[in-house]
């Protein structure tokens, strides 16, 4: 074990975090790099995994026993954007003020990042029976997939865990449930014409707008069909139209529109059947009005992010040991999506549970308040000391 490594309190090590620019949009090796140097001076042993167009790349660390699976700190490594947002000073500087942090990705989610690195020198000293293992990932602010081809290593290239903690704000409460997200963006192709005589094309906007009625159609029936459990806010699968586009001038006949659509799904929804209710929709009703006239047009909808939801596994080894580290007694849903659900897919027990609030992320001048990381730091070396003595 080597005592070379550069010793940083969680605050200097979210300082260092923060300081990379890891928008979405944007390359997170710099900040991998760093991360692996540290790592290389502690001696710590891990797997890069980069994403096919090799600019992103996860990290999974392994601290203690390398035979074992043991209990993974889950976080993302990326941002969501600060243009256009008023910032009081400079957003990958961390400023400490009034017990506060502030910077991007303060408190989403690059302080949990911080706690477990920053915390490595300790858990080397403690002699862990049962591994720590860290996760860093990328892209969870766009599509949540750049944690599955780490995922699709354990158990196979990398020992399967017992349980997975994702770090995401909830104020250390222990959540165990959260809703799917799913995107679509469906474009109906249509035919120009004059609207003086509609037979001689075929409206992609009129269209669109069928479908659009669908659309609100099934969200009724989702909000009639509720959730029995009355945990969830609200307490149904929501379906929402965000974006349409489309059309040249109000006597044209529109060549194409577009419109970008979700559904935030119960964890018990079926994933294919809102989707497959819209594509029914459009083989039976839309796409014979769009073409009676002629074979004019076609429907496409594309998928392009789909977050699983988490499902509650009351009494699993991942709910007992988080809710034993938090001192809570019952655990907690939240509206947003995470990476929870892909590990729950590969069969490992999963949990979310973090430090700081929600409600300051995405936000000029997020936050994490010093308290807060101080109560992660806590929680963390609860989780050390169990992991010493199992």
């Amino acid at each position: 074990m080597s005592s070379n490594g550069q010793r940083l309190t969680p605050l200097e090590m979210l300082a260092k975090l923060v300081a990379f620019d890891t928008e979405s949009a944007k390359s997170n090796l710099a900040l991998i790099e760093f991360v692996e140097t540290y790592l290389q001076s502690w001696n710590v042993p891990y797997v890069r995994i980069l994403n096919e167009a090799g600019d992103k790349a996860a990290l999974y660390a392994t601290v203690g026993p390398q035979d074992r699976g043991g209990i993974v700190l889950s976080g993302h490594t990326d941002v969501v954007p600060v243009a256009g947002q008023n910032w009081t000073s400079d957003p990958f500087t961390l400023r400490v003020e009034n017990g506060r942090a502030y910077g991007r990705g303060a408190v989403d989610m690059k302080a949990f990042d911080a706690l477990a690195l920053a915390l490595i020198p300790e858990f080397q000293a403690a002699n862990l029976q049962t591994p720590i293992h860290i996760m860093l990932s990328y892209d969870e602010e766009t599509t949540c997939l750049g944690v599955v081809d780490t995922i699709r290593k354990l158990g196979h290239d990398l020992p399967l865990p017992k349980a997975v903690i994702v770090g995401e704000p909830t104020m250390l409460e222990v959540v165990d449930a959260h809703k799917s997200v799913v995107t679509f963006s469906t474009t109906v192709h249509g035919f120009e014409a004059h609207s003086s005589k509609p037979y001689l094309g075929a409206s992609a906007v009129m269209t669109a707008a069928e479908m659009i009625g669908e659309l609100n159609r099934i969200g009724d029936e989702m909000m009639e069909r509720g959730d029995t459990s009355g945990r969830f806010d609200p307490p149904y699968t929501t379906v929402h139209v965000g974006v349409i586009s489309g059309g040249t001038a109000r006597n044209i006949l529109s060549k194409s529109c577009t419109f970008h659509w979700e559904f935030r799904g119960l964890p018990s929804q079926d994933p294919n059947e809102i989707p497959n209710r819209l594509e029914r929709f459009a083989q039976d009703v839309a796409l014979k009005r769009l073409n009676r006239f002629g074979d004019f047009g076609r429907i496409e909808t594309k998928l392009h992010a789909h977050v699983p939801g988490l499902a509650p596994e009351p009494g699993s080894f991942a709910e007992t040991l988080a809710l034993r580290l938090a001192g809570k007694n019952h655990t907690q849903t939240v509206p947003f999506g995470t990476e929870a659900g892909h590990y729950q897919m590969a069969g490992i027990p999963t949990v979310v549970c973090g430090p700081g609030s929600i409600d300051q992320a995405h936000q000029a001048d997020e936050y994490i308040t010093l308290d807060q990381l101080e109560a992660g730091a806590a929680f963390m070396r609860r989780l050390m000391a169990t992991c010493t003595s199992s």
